[in-house]
Formats: C-alpha cells, structure tokens, sequence
C-alpha cells in the first residue's frame, strides 16, 4: 500500500481504517439497596463507553460539548466538514485537540495543525476529516498529539478532558445494491466517490467504475451491510491484468469503530508500470512480513480468504471455483498480526492513486460476477 500522507485521515481504506459505542423488610432493604447498586454500576458502565451519543462529557471541572457535528462518513483526505462546541472551565493557555475515527483515531485536521483554540467566550471551532465518530480532547502546553492512536489518551497529566461524540447521520441514505444474494452500501462522498459508479447488470455481474467528471475521478466503493466474522470469502473476478498502473482494485475489510481489522487484497501497481500488480496484506502494511506480492495474469480469477482464528490464507486461481493445484497463480498464509473478529464488514473499491509520474489517463471498469461465503 502507499505511504499515508499527513492528510490526517486514510489516504483509503482504501481507502480504507479504526468503534464507538448496561421475606422480611431487611430483606427487601437489601434487594432495594443491591437494586440500587446494580443500577448505579450499569449507569456508570454506559457514563465510561468509547462514544458518548449526548455529545457532551464532563471531565473534573471542565465540561466538552459538540455544538456542531459533522456527517458520520468514511475517512477522506480529499475532504472536510465543519465541527464545533465548547469547553466550560478551561483555564488559559489550554487548548482542544481534536481526533476522527476511521479505523483508528486521526488527529485532525493535519498533523502539523493539530491544536484548535478555546475562544474568551468558551467557544471553538476547527475543520475535520469525516468519520465515524469525532473526540475532543482539553490539553495543556506539554501534550504532543500523535498522527494516530489506535485508543484515545484517559484523563491525566496533560489530558485535562475528553468527549467524544458519534457523526450525525448523513444528510440522504446510502445507496444499496442487491449483489450475490447481499445487500451492499455505496459509499457517498461528492468529492471523491459517486454511488452511481457501482451497479449490477442483467446478469448479477457486479461493475465498479472509475469516472472522470470535469477535472476530477471519481471512484466507487462498496460494503457489505452486515459483519461476517471468521470463514471463507471468494470473489471470482474478470480480467484486471490491463487495469492502469495508477488504478487500485480493493478487496479487504475494515472496521469503522476500530481496531480496523484491516486485511486486503489489492490489485495495483501503486503508479510503478514495472511492478508485480497484485499482493496480500494485513495492516499495518509498513511491517515487511505483512506483504506478499504476486502477479495476477490475464483472464477471469477467483481470490479466496479463509479467515480464522489466528491465521488467514490467500489464494488466487485461474477461472472459475477451480480445484487444481497448476491454476495457482498467487497464495500466502499469515499467522501473525491476523486480526480478531469483530465488526468488520468486506469492502470492494475501485479507486485511484496519486502517483504524479504516472498518474491515471483513462477511465476503468471491474466486473466482479461472483460472491459467495460459507462460515
């Protein structure tokens, strides 16, 4: 995969990357105070969750509150939304730092701008990448925000309150494509990814699209409605062989509520016409055992993933669902860094990368006629 920028969010997940979220009378005084108890610690179980749904939290003497939330929305460097609120109590020279989950916590809006101020009237206001959900943090001058952080930082030291918040619901539901026996759910993004690039046709055949509207490619991407978990996952997929070195074709899958769960089948030459055009990964990609490249040929392919505990195997075979060991063109099995089950759903894109020396040309498609998953 290519190096992430310090866009501070996924360059994609594909982008694509890291969630959120209960018989006498001293008898019945004691059932009445456990009741009590039970209740208390439940309440404080919910009060402690990743992800507070009010959109407020108090933290010793300062108090976070999210007066503006942007969209719940897959990480995008491309784009940004507006967020704002305020922090009751804070003290002079303290600031917000602010944070988007997609896969794992991004620092926002860019690494090299990462502290928002408080305003004299307790306001603040700053520009976000999209995600899944967003936090604020109440800092003082010593706390040196990370690029990434898989969970956020507790109160203490320079940490002087947190709150996190879920994005607010999009403005227009998502687009779903019946595919396989599937429901699936475009991805809409108006900078970068279009819905309309991704249908099926009269066949059941699967099309993703890479489009070029006025001086901007649009891409297309897809995910399954629901979670799978562990099992065996196959794609059986048309010729991707002459797909332009700049063209990516993803298969992989991604928690939005973090850890990401990352794992991908990708078919790229990442912009390098003389590179192998395909390789399996788990994240994070930057670990050399946690790549394995190959080369797809020409002609139809069937990409399977059987996903376990501890370990997942790739293969990828010429034609259809073939059983021979000599149509075998690319496997490989990882048995460490493999993620656990959890919410991750599978992903399909089709995107571009931004390789200035061989940037993309022409517009592509990939047809996927096939899916199938047995547990």
């Amino acid at each position: 995969m290519p190096e992430l920028s310090k866009s501070c969010s996924p360059s994609e997940p594909s982008p694509s990357e890291p969630r959120p979220l209960g018989s006498g009378p001293a008898c019945c005084a004691c059932a009445r105070f456990c009741s009590l108890a039970v209740a208390l610690a439940i309440a404080a179980l919910l009060c402690a969750s990743v992800v507070s749904c009010s959109g407020t939290w108090a933290t010793g003497d300062r108090t976070i509150e999210f007066t503006r939330i942007p969209p719940a929305d897959t990480g995008s460097p491309d784009k940004l939304e507006q967020i704002e609120g305020r922090v009751r109590g804070a003290r002079a020279g303290e600031r917000v730092v602010l944070f988007a989950l997609s896969g794992k916590w991004w620092v926002q809006p860019l690494l090299e701008q990462p502290y928002t101020t408080i305003q004299k009237d307790s306001t603040w206001k700053s520009s976000t990448h999209p995600g899944v959900a967003y936090a604020a943090l109440v800092v003082n001058s010593q706390y040196r925000p990370p690029m990434t952080v898989s969970s956020l930082p507790e109160k203490g030291g320079p940490v002087l309150a947190v709150a996190t918040v879920r994005g607010a619901a999009p403005k227009f539901p998502a687009k779903t494509i019946q595919f396989s026996g599937y429901q699936w759910e475009a991805r809409q993004n108006s900078d970068t990814y279009d819905p309309e690039n991704a249908w099926t046709d009269n066949r059941g055949f699967l099309h993703l699209h890479i489009v070029k509207v006025k001086d901007r490619w649009m891409s297309a991407e897809l995910k399954l409605s629901r979670s799978l978990g562990y099992g065996s996952y196959r794609f059986v997929v048309r010729d991707v062989s002459q797909l332009e070195p700049a063209a990516v074709f993803a298969i992989f899958t991604w928690d939005d509520f973090g850890p990401s769960r990352e794992m991908d089948i990708e078919i790229s030459r990442w912009g390098e016409p003389q590179d192998k055009n395909a390789q399996y990964v788990i994240q994070p990609y930057v670990v050399p055992a946690n790549t394995a490249r190959f080369a797809a040929p020409p002609g139809p392919l069937t990409y399977s993933m059987v996903w376990e505990p501890g370990k997942v195997s790739f293969t990828t075979a010429r034609g259809i669902a073939s059983n021979r060991r000599s149509d075998i063109v690319g496997e490989h099995v990882f048995t460490s860094g493999v993620p656990s089950a959890g919410n991750e759903r599978i992903h399909l894109n089709l995107w571009v990368y931004g390789n200035k020396r061989h940037p993309l040309q022409h517009e592509c498609e990939v047809v996927v006629e096939k899916f199938d998953f047995l547990p």
